[in-house]
């Protein structure tokens, strides 16, 4: 039997079965950061002469108990009248969390095997009851919580900024660097999105976990790991369901967000014109709907960070039908807006200026490019989605085949991304057509990137899915001043026919407008 107290000494849970199998559910849980304790402690009788094992240091260690105590019940047999067992204490344990800078006693638990894993925890030896009733918990818990206080201190970070803990999940369907390559780059987009990544654990899985993505154990793992590091968001690197979310967050006891939140999340902050913010608020409330039945009071999220920007700090709470509605009339201004950009690309097709769209995989630099040939002021920076809107200017380059000059129109489009959300790509079809319309394509690629080959298929298979095929494309290796030149051989091997180019450095510049303009003159000549 296990019985949990208050520090008032107020019995506040009482279950049958061991610590592990009794535990508080971790949204019961207060929540105060690595720094506390819970103000719970738990006393537990034991039929067996022995100190607290690995499973309920652990179930200590999860829900950051003040202490457990091992009451061991030594039996004399059973009643006459069949009443039960009678029996005495024994022998008592008092166990509880250690900082790590003070290990006195180290467990490893077997789910745990990462290298971060070691749970330091402080067992008693055997007491009497006696023994036991003259600790001084308050003091115990205090001096416990000014050790936990001045470590976290020593590792805090920003406190605007959430603590993430990373989840990947490796199938049979990705090669070992392509898993690599994912948890990076989920990494970045955390950064990107205003959070700090204090850890990442990984599982390889045959499939997929229908309840919680991963095993049990691992389950376990992930909230003893986010228990013990303060984390207050976990991250997976796929897309979650919505019973996945809630299954997750009912056992981790912190909120859980999937890959295309934190993408959703970086376009609400990048956003800046009209268009752009009701692009991103079309695609945020579509991804959300689903997701609201049951959220009880997970609607917490309202609180701020990662995957609750935009439209999800106002009213997620509201009803479904309300909702419904505001999708209906985003859907139709984004119709409007559709047919508003097609006017002007009518205009300019009656003109004859032809066009040119850049595109490829986010931070390839295409704002850059676009700055260094057209003299734009576009917002850039090292990081994924930095510009959200598409730009378009005037760029004059040389004819073909004549020594004359002529103008062209040159759009910087929104970055791709590996598997970019399909809510993405339907609210921000008005955008897209910008690809699809133009005369023809700029494929940029950041050559300096370790997956940049596989960047490039990424982005045709996106192209290949639009529902208009694009024009002709060039690709344009970016970043060439920060390659060795063995990787310069291997893409000029694979694709004889690019054009290399640093668009900081202003390398290539010249060779990438002659080259433009052929691009040109092949698509005019092939309308």
């Amino acid at each position: 039997m296990c019985a949990y107290l208050n520090r008032r000494g107020q019995v506040i849970r009482v279950g049958v079965g061991t610590p592990r199998q009794t535990q508080i559910p971790p949204l019961e849980l207060p929540r105060y950061g690595a720094e506390r304790l819970s103000g719970i402690r738990c006393i537990a009788t034991h039929l067996k002469s022995e100190p607290p094992n690995e499973v309920a240091l652990t179930a200590m260690a999860m829900q950051r108990l003040d202490a457990l105590v091992m009451l061991n019940i030594t039996g004399t047999g059973f009643t006459r009248r069949g009443g039960g067992a009678t029996g005495y204490v024994k022998e008592a344990y008092l166990a509880h969390l250690v900082s790590d800078t003070k290990p006195l006693v180290a467990v490893q638990h077997s789910a745990l095997k990462t290298q971060d894993a070691a749970l330091y925890f402080s067992i008693s030896s055997p007491m009497s009851l006696d023994m036991l009733a003259e600790q001084d918990f308050i003091d115990l818990v205090e001096g416990l919580e000014e050790e936990f206080q001045r470590e976290f201190i020593a590792e805090e970070v920003d406190a605007d900024h959430d603590r993430v803990l990373i989840v990947g999940v490796m199938t049979e369907r990705l090669t070992l660097q392509q898993f690599h390559d994912t948890l990076a780059e989920l990494g970045r987009l955390v950064d990107t999105a205003g959070g700090d990544v204090l850890q990442t654990l990984q599982q390889k899985r045959s499939r997929i976990h229908p309840q919680t993505v991963i095993g049990e154990g691992k389950v376990q793992e992930v909230a003893l790991t986010a228990q013990t590091l303060g984390c207050n968001l976990v991250v997976f690197d796929r897309d979650l369901s919505p019973a996945q979310v809630r299954n997750l967050e009912a056992q981790i006891g912190v909120r859980v967000v999937d890959r295309t939140e934190v993408i959703l999340d970086i376009f609400a902050q990048r956003a800046q014109s009209r268009a752009g913010k009701l692009q991103v608020e079309l695609a945020q409330l579509e991804y959300m709907l689903p997701r609201l039945t049951g959220r009880g009071r997970a609607m917490s999220r309202l609180g701020g960070g990662i995957g609750t920007r935009g439209p999800g700090e106002t009213k997620l709470e509201t009803e479904r039908r309300a909702i419904q509605r505001r999708i209906s009339r985003l859907q139709q201004e984004v119709n409007q807006l559709q047919a508003h950009r097609s006017r002007l690309r009518q205009r300019r097709q009656h003109q004859e200026v032809p066009s040119v769209a850049l595109v490829g995989y986010t931070n390839a630099g295409k704002s850059t490019l676009l700055n260094a040939l057209t003299n734009a002021e576009v917002y850039t920076a090292d990081q994924l989605f930095a510009t959200l809107d598409p730009t378009t200017r005037r760029l004059v380059i040389p004819q073909a085949e004549t020594d004359e000059l002529q103008e062209i129109l040159i759009t910087d489009t929104v970055g791709f991304i590996h598997e970019l959300p399909a809510s993405l790509m339907d609210a921000f079809r008005a955008t897209l057509e910008e690809v699809t319309e133009a005369d023809a394509l700029l494929h940029l690629v950041d050559l300096s990137h370790p997956a940049w080959l596989s960047h490039i298929r990424s982005v045709r298979e996106i192209l290949a899915a639009m529902p208009v095929t694009p024009g002709p494309a060039l690709v344009a290796f970016n970043k060439i001043d920060q390659v060795d030149s063995e990787t310069l051989t291997i893409a000029q091997e694979e694709f004889p026919l690019a054009v290399f180019i640093s668009a900081s450095e202003r390398l290539g510049l010249e060779t990438l407008r002659q080259r433009l303009s052929q691009l040109i003159q092949y698509a005019v000549d092939s309308r």
